[in-house]
Formats: structure tokens, sequence, C-alpha cells
């Protein structure tokens, strides 16, 4: 069974290096582990030359075959320690900054109180981290999740919604459609991975619009920079509302526009499809989903 595991490390790794890092061992030890697995087998699972390393298509077939057993014994031993055992170990996440910020500091609080022996690491950032090559366990992000190979269940949806402090709103005078909105002064987010402006998801005469706002002030990294920036008067932002519904109340901030609205901003949890999860990162994932009205998990896109 070890020799399968080192098997799977090195498909997912995509190389004996790579896989020796993660499981502590050299290259050669893991290369003496799949030939003995393929004279058992009696077939050719790894193209070997000196500069890469290839997929038979038997070991794609093989590999996706004991990903599920091995899914199965993980869940039935799951199944067990949750019975005789309180969890414990250690669960890896990432969350961007915005919802890490605005919305998850309470739940994990409850998780630790709930499971207080579970060693909890939280990346709190922007960076779009690689599950798999990284060691992460689970992830939460907004928007569409790229990835096919990620398992993506949606824990909340947000109405998007623009936003502008009473003292800018008074100066502006009245708004009432997208060329008023035009002639603004836009707060707008750059996407760090190509430095241009996100457009603006809106909604008008019954169709999506996709906007680029005439920025007048950008800000890069923290999604929230633009909701700041609103608060003191500098601009109109677009924002999911749930990450400015204390401001609305307060009256730091109104909505503006309203009728532009509609678009909608989903947040997932995500995590590798084929990877057995231990039992301390299903009860963290169960909690996100018990937060939100509970929605069938779905495949990325």
């Amino acid at each position: 069974m070890s020799d399968v595991e080192v098997l799977l490390s090195v498909v997912e790794h995509g190389s004996f290096s790579a896989a020796a890092v993660v499981l502590s061992t050299t290259a050669s030890v893991l290369s003496r582990a799949v030939a003995r697995l393929e004279s058992r087998l009696g077939a050719q699972l790894l193209r070997r030359t000196t500069r890469s390393l290839s997929l038979t298509d038997a070991v794609r077939r093989y590999a996706d075959d004991v990903r599920v057993a091995f899914s199965q014994i993980e869940q039935a031993e799951q199944a067990i320690r949750s019975t005789t055992l309180q969890l414990s170990g250690k669960v890896r996440m990432s969350v961007s900054n915005s919802y890490g910020q605005q919305r998850l500091a309470p739940l994990l609080a409850a998780y630790a109180r709930a499971y207080p022996l579970v060693e909890l690491e939280v990346d709190i950032s922007n960076r779009l981290v690689d599950l798999v090559a990284e060691g992460f366990d689970l992830a939460i992000r907004s928007g569409p999740i790229p990835n096919s190979s990620l398992v993506a269940r949606p824990i909340e949806v947000s109405p998007l919604c623009l936003i502008a402090s009473p003292e800018y709103v008074e100066a502006a005078g009245p708004l009432s459609s997208l060329d008023d909105l035009a002639r603004q002064r836009c707060l707008a987010f750059i996407r760090p991975s190509t430095g241009r402006v996100i457009p603006w998801q809106l909604r008008g005469g019954g169709r999506d619009i996709d906007w680029i706002p005439p920025a007048s002030v950008t800000v890069s990294t923290d999604a929230l920079g633009v909701v700041w920036l609103a608060e003191q008067g500098m601009g109109i932002a677009l924002c999911p509302r749930m990450f400015v519904e204390a401001s609305l109340a307060a009256g730091r901030l109104v909505e503006v526009l309203p009728g532009l609205g509609g678009r909608t901003r989903t947040v997932s949890v995500i995590y590798p499809a084929h990877r057995g999860l231990s039992a301390a990162s299903r009860a963290l994932i169960e909690m996100l989903l018990a937060s939100c009205p509970v929605q069938p998990a779905v495949r990325a896109r």
C-alpha cells in the first residue's frame, strides 16, 4: 500500500523530486517504490527520461481507481474515530483578506471552541494558493473557480451594490443612470494577475452589463480598500453587500443607483476532489456550510 501511495504522490506532484520533498525522502527511494509496484502489476506506469516524466494510460486509470479506494478507507476510519475520539490534528486553510477579515473570525472561534485539540493554520491573503502543491486542506474563494480538479461548495451568495458616503452623494447631486455614473469618481480594484481594472458587474434594462469604471482612484491587493476610501467620501465603489452591511446600518455609507444592482457574488469553500479529507477538515467544511443555506457540491468549472 505504501508503494501505491508513493505512486499517487508522484502523479499528483508531477515528478519524483517534487514528491520527495512532500514525503521528506529522496527521489531514488520513490523511484524504487514505483518500480516495485510496476513489477508486481506487470505494467509500465510511468515513462521516465533524464528530463521528463509522463503518465501512461494505464496509470491514469489506476490512479483514479485507487484514489477512490483510499478515500473510502479514510472515510471508514474517520467514521470510527468520530465516535470514539475527540477530533485532533491540523487543518490548513486559505482565505482572501476581505472574507477573512469580515466574515470568518466568528466561525473559526466557534470551531476552536468545539474542537480545541485541532490546530488551525489560516493563510489570510489574496494570493491564489495551489491547494495540492502547497498542502492546503481547503480554501475559501469568491467568484468562479476555474480548476476542474477542485470541488466547490457555495457557502454564501451576496448581491453586489454601489455605495458611497452620504457626503459624496449630497455633493454629486441626483444619480439615475449609467451615464450619470460615468461622470462620477469611481473607486476601482485592480486584478493582481493582470494589472487591469476589474469590470463592474452591473445590471440594467433587464440585462447583465460588465462595465469598466473610469477610475479616479485604483486599489490593489486588498479589495476592501475601495470600501474604506468610499467611507472617506472619495467616490463610488462596487462591492458585495455582505462586506458593507455594518457601514450601511451605521450611516457611514449609502447605496446609490440600486437600479443597476441585481448581480451576485458567490463565495465557496473549495478542496481537492480526489484527496481524502481529514475528520477535522470535514468538520470545518460542515460548519461553514451550516452557517448558510445547504447547497449541493459542484465540481469547479
